[in-house]
């Protein structure tokens, strides 16, 4: 259901029809004021979240003895596998109860979880905070993306995505910034005595830095004005010992999961983004190893330029976005950016030089920007209020199972095509009279770019088929 004046959440006249310049821009910008203190909500815990996973990487790096590297990857495993497993139980969830409710309470976990942090001293403690600090995570997202269209009107979606984007993943480079700055405040810090019951360090300082974080986005978000959870209502109507019963929840999971692959819209929205990002995803880990085989450069200064061009498409993509929304066929272009994607990926890794590959990835940027921005878009426009939040719980539940396959799959699929090219074309073939390298990564590449295209094809004949049923009699 879509903001309206029917729908929604009655608000103070004065936030309508402010006659302050401030109010007026906020409203043109954020879509209201609801939202603009939502968006400063995740601006806070976003930050907070880059500033304490980079702690969290060192901490485990410290405490993982003579396998560092063993303890860092049992970090990030327990970072993905609650929501592989769990990811649309959240989504349930979520639909039952009240989201405000549920985001608050979640923000509010998160800070006493990140607050145990700087006492761990064991990696099966740190392993056990991130799987804490991920399912809270995996409530709050659905609660949060299935509210938006409450506190902005159908027209701004598109614009307060992007800037849902910024808040996301803008806060980065802060964090980046601020973590580094932290190692000498805690240096000051720990001439106070009074202070070293609480290990002071720069790990923990980011940690305490989160955690404040978190109170921040709790005390913003218990301010909303948001309706109750579809089922609450209902539930408390008809009893909640039939409402929470087994066959009644997974009923409800049944449902949400039937309703993501029969609706034209978000059937097109989920396939194209989840194998879209398997193709994409494997720029993460070969982009070192394409730098050096293929452009012949140094690998982290090759890959820290694809990143850097890359954010700078995605910028470029989310502005081209916020400017022409109004102006926009969404799925339309939606479809276009993925085609869009895999050819910029195609094209990157067939340069020969850093700078021509750093700009087609860029492009590659604009258009994954876009297709994020305009799938969340799609999704919140097109998914019934009842499941809404099922369909984003199994939307980021695919994301996160395509970005472990693409991290997965990229590297064992270079490695192994990287053999079957030195056995039959000794890594280089003749191309109209060009001798082209192919290594095994830039062929895993190529196939990934392809992979990307593939979805678009998949987009396509999807909106075919519903465009089919929806003439027929």
């Amino acid at each position: 259901m879509a903001f309206d004046e029917s729908s929604a959440v009655p608000e103070p006249a004065s936030s309508h029809k402010s006659s302050t310049v401030a109010s007026a821009r906020i409203d043109r910008i954020f879509g209201s004021a609801q939202y603009f203190r939502l968006w400063i909500a995740q601006i806070f815990s976003s930050g907070g979240d880059w500033l304490a996973l980079f702690a969290i990487l060192i901490t485990a790096d410290r405490v993982g003895g003579g396998t560092p590297e063993a303890s860092v990857a049992y970090v990030m495993i327990a970072r993905f596998l609650p929501g592989l497993i769990f990811g649309s139980a959240a989504g349930v969830l979520v639909d039952r109860w009240d989201r405000k409710r549920t985001m608050v309470v979640c923000d509010i976990g998160r800070a006493a979880t990140i607050l145990w942090l700087p006492f761990v001293d064991f990696v099966w403690q740190l392993v056990l905070a991130s799987l804490i600090l991920e399912g809270f995570a995996l409530l709050w997202a659905p609660a949060k993306e299935s509210s938006v269209p409450y506190l902005v009107p159908r027209e701004k979606l598109t614009a307060v995505n992007s800037l849902s984007l910024v808040a996301a993943y803008g806060t980065f480079p802060l964090a980046a910034a601020v973590s580094i700055g932290l190692a000498s405040l805690a240096t000051v810090i720990q001439r106070v005595s009074a202070v070293d019951f609480l290990r002071i360090d720069a790990e923990s300082m980011a940690f305490y830095i989160d955690a404040a974080t978190f109170i921040a986005s709790a005390a913003i978000i218990s301010r909303l004005v948001l309706p109750r959870g579809p089922q609450t209502t209902s539930g408390q109507a008809e009893g909640s010992t039939r409402v929470w019963a087994p066959e009644q929840v997974f009923k409800d999971l049944r449902d949400g999961w039937s309703y993501i692959f029969l609706n034209p819209t978000v059937r097109t929205v989920n396939v194209a983004l989840a194998v879209g990002l398997i193709g994409g995803g494997m720029i993460v880990p070969l982009g070192p190893v394409f730098a050096e085989d293929v452009l012949h450069v140094d690998g982290g200064d090759g890959f820290r330029a694809f990143m850097v061009a890359l954010g700078i498409g995605v910028a470029i993509g989310i502005a081209g976005l916020t400017l022409r929304q109004n102006r926009l066929h969404k799925e339309q272009v939606f479809l276009a950016a993925v085609f869009g994607a895999g050819a910029c990926l195609f094209v990157a890794t067939s340069m020969w030089t850093l700078v021509g590959s750093a700009l087609l990835v860029g492009g590659l940027g604009v258009c994954a920007g876009t297709v994020y921005v305009l799938g969340i878009t799609l999704l919140q426009e097109n998914a019934t209020e009842e499941l809404r939040a099922r369909v984003f719980a199994g939307l980021f539940t695919l994301v996160r199972s395509s970005v472990m396959l693409a991290l997965l799959l990229g590297p064992a699929l270079a490695l192994f095509l990287n053999g079957l090219s030195d056995k039959f074309f000794d890594k280089e073939v003749n191309i109209l009279g060009f001798d082209v390298i192919i290594p095994g990564v830039r062929l895993t590449l190529w196939l990934a770019a392809l992979i990307m295209v593939a979805a678009g094809f998949l987009t396509l004949a999807s909106r075919r088929r519903a465009g089919g049923r929806t003439a027929s009699p």
